[in-house]
């Protein structure tokens, strides 16, 4: 081993954290920034290794579960929009018109890809080539040919046919092939800025002269192509460094760009803040920054992901949010951000069940159902799906002559010692009409009695439910059942002719819901094929189950391993990892349920005058927002992904990953949304 690499070894790759932590500064670097790199990959071994700073060894992103400091009073587009870099349509159109000539930066000024970093188009052509770790070795051929160009011509601007060449020497495949490919990937991928978009019409309207100048392998026509196609037309040229042999990274390209236009004035707009700020400063240039979208990546957004879903997520909402075209609300935000990957990925994967077990009919289950069918509907349009008034409670009273364990369970043990009056409790219950006979308790007690009672515990109406009372409030009830089953049973009658209605001629229907147990699902699974006689199966698709931290942890197992129940981002099976962190007593559930929020009351139930409805858990105006937000996830994503249909194999695991940094930090952004949108837990 020689000495440099023994030198490298000891002060990068021994610990990940240095290492990642450095490569992140210097790859790529240039000039006083690669000497910067070298400074701080010392500061680094010495916080180490003198200062004991054992975080820096850790790599950031094999934590085990991540944590950002969200903002929670603003919104991260509103933060954003605060930069005296950023500038309306209107204020930087006035800007721009002042000068004779504007130029434009290309990447992430005009154009954008769906992706957090430029080299992640390499996964696309790489599955397309059917080369393995493609990307890696692309950035291969790039160095050989950068290094190559610099002996031969003094410079590092290769072109993309050069850089192929170098790709054929090291693994064969033809270079014309690969160039195809590449240039293919970069024209379905690439897209136009929104915000850059008017801004271009506006100059173009008064006949301004725009020029594009760019750093970039690619060839001044196909960067016409990708320009034009999405909608940038009339550049009078395009300069590029590869052509030139000159960039802006050093400032030269500047220097011939300014040569070229004479004693024209000339603005340059750019991302970059020494490309295409100092650079082109010191070149005469008049600056028009235009802030990076993509800054606040690492500062709030999941890394814990698979590598192409996560890059296509995170550059997804980077440039819808920050691409300084609109302010947005909270609710907003949290749908988009939080919400809609999770509802895209859930809606394939309900497809793939629906495909998979031949299914004829979708019942999305009021009122997490709501939103998860728009989008589905949106999908999908030609498959036949339902919105279903649906509840746990209707459910209870539905069933409560056949699982009475439960329907006592829900009604009375779990409302123990929480401040419920047995009034309360039986109006939960639709028994009011108990109440009033409250008063022949003791008498029912004397005839009812077990051989281990040795106590009488009376029961009024206006007392709290407590572990004392609960169980005499039950036998109580049972003493009246005929009664109760009398009362419920107009309900029953209009439920089982609701759901023969939404149920038509289906044999095969899939029962979508968010959680937990899968008791909507499965509670419609024995009305429907048991009780009701309904020719039909039905099976219960969930987002998620149980978890360890419920009392009935194994409540659905069974149905999840005879495929009677489905969970999409973890169960026992698989993502366990969330099934350990998923904790319903850190509102985790509520918080789901938020995201899947309708602007209708909740739904009651049955009755003999048909259906009825509660109150109302959240904003409807707040609903509608997140609502808002998730389906333009949705379209923002399935737009910039339709030539790719593997994008929408979206796992469980990366569904539930931006949930996750929403709930770190104990929940502090997400308990204030909850505020903010007077979201109420268990409404009836």
């Amino acid at each position: 081993m020689s000495f440099r690499l023994f030198i490298y070894n000891a002060l990068v790759n021994k610990q990940p954290g240095i290492s990642y932590r450095y490569h992140k500064i210097h790859d790529k670097s240039h000039g006083l920034l690669k000497i910067w790199s070298w400074i701080y990959l010392l500061m680094l071994n010495f916080g180490y290794y003198i200062l004991q700073l054992k975080y820096i060894g850790k790599n950031p992103k094999a934590e085990y579960y991540e944590s950002k400091r969200l903002p929670v009073g603003k919104t991260e587009s509103s933060i954003a929009l605060k930069d005296k870099d950023y500038r309306s349509v209107k204020e930087m159109t006035e800007e721009l018109l002042k000068y004779d000539v504007i130029s434009f930066d290309m990447f992430d000024t005009l154009i954008f890809r769906p992706l957090s970093e430029p080299a992640d188009v390499f996964f696309f052509v790489g599955e397309e080539l059917g080369i393995p770790d493609f990307k890696s070795i692309r950035r291969k051929a790039s160095a050989s040919a950068r290094h190559r160009k610099l002996l031969e011509c003094g410079h590092t601007e290769v072109t993309l046919k050069e850089i192929w060449d170098e790709f054929e020497k090291i693994t064969g495949t033809d270079s014309e092939t690969g160039m195809r490919a590449e240039l293919e990937a970069e024209k379905k991928l690439c897209y136009a800025n929104p915000f850059m978009l008017e801004v271009w019409n506006a100059v173009k309207e008064k006949k301004k002269r725009i020029i594009v100048v760019s750093d970039m392998y690619v060839s001044s026509k196909d960067l016409g192509d990708i320009l034009s196609s999405n909608g940038f037309t009339g550049a009078e040229k395009i300069y590029v460094s590869c052509e030139h042999g000159r960039n802006k990274a050093k400032g030269d390209l500047f220097k011939l760009v300014k040569k070229d236009l004479g004693d024209a004035s000339v603005v340059h707009v750019g991302d970059n803040e020494i490309s295409d700020g100092v650079n082109a400063k010191k070149n005469g240039f008049v600056i028009c920054r235009y802030p990076q979208v993509r800054r606040n990546m690492l500062l709030y957004r999941p890394f814990d992901m698979s590598a192409i879903t996560g890059s296509a997520y995170r550059g997804i909402v980077s440039n819808h949010i920050y691409n300084g075209l609109s302010k947005f609300s909270k609710e907003y935000e949290f749908g988009f951000i939080y919400g809609g990957l999770f509802a895209l990925g859930y809606c394939n994967f309900i497809h793939e069940q629906a495909v998979k077990t031949k299914a004829d009919k979708l019942f999305f289950l009021s009122r997490d159902g709501e939103t998860l069918k728009k989008v589905y509907d949106s999908l999908f349009p030609s498959e036949n799906t339902e919105y279903v008034y649906w509840s746990r409670r209707a459910a209870l009273l539905l069933t409560a002559d056949d699982n009475r364990y439960d329907y006592f369970r829900r009604f009375i043990f779990h409302k123990v010692n929480r401040g419920y009056s047995i009034d309360a409790i039986l109006g939960s219950m639709d028994l009011g009409f108990l109440a009033e006979k409250i008063d022949s308790w003791k008498g029912i007690w004397e005839k009812t009695r077990e051989s281990d009672d040795n106590k009488f515990i009376e029961l009024k109406k206006s007392d709290e439910l407590t572990d004392e009372n609960a169980s005499c409030l039950k036998r109580f009830i049972e003493y009246y059942w005929d009664e109760v089953m009398a009362s419920y049973a107009p309900g029953n009658e209009t439920a089982k002719k609701y759901f023969e209605e939404k149920k038509g001629d289906a044999k095969k229907i899939l029962a979508i819901d968010i959680g937990w147990a899968g008791s909507g699902a499965l509670s419609l699974s024995y009305l429907m094929e048991r009780k009701w006689k309904m020719v039909c199966t039905v099976t219960g698709i969930v987002a998620g189950t149980n978890t360890i931290h419920n009392p009935e942890p194994d409540a659905s197992e069974s149905f999840i391993q005879s495929g009677k129940l489905i969970s999409y981002m973890y169960s026992q099976r698989h993502n366990r990892d969330l099934l350990k962190m998923h904790d319903p007593n850190k509102d985790h559930n509520i918080y789901w349920e938020l995201l899947l929020s309708s602007p209708e009351p909740a739904f009651a139930g049955f009755y003999a005058d048909g259906l009825r409805y509660g109150k109302q858990d959240v904003s409807p105006d707040a609903a509608n927002e997140i609502r808002k937000g998730i389906t333009c996830f949705v379209n923002e994503y399935s737009e910039r992904f339709k030539e790719y249909p593997f994008m929408f194999n979206i796992s469980g695991r990366d569904a539930y990953a931006p949930m996750i940094i929403a709930m770190s930090r104990g929940g502090k952004y997400l308990k204030a949304l909850a505020g903010k949108t007077g979201f109420e837990k268990n409404v009836v």
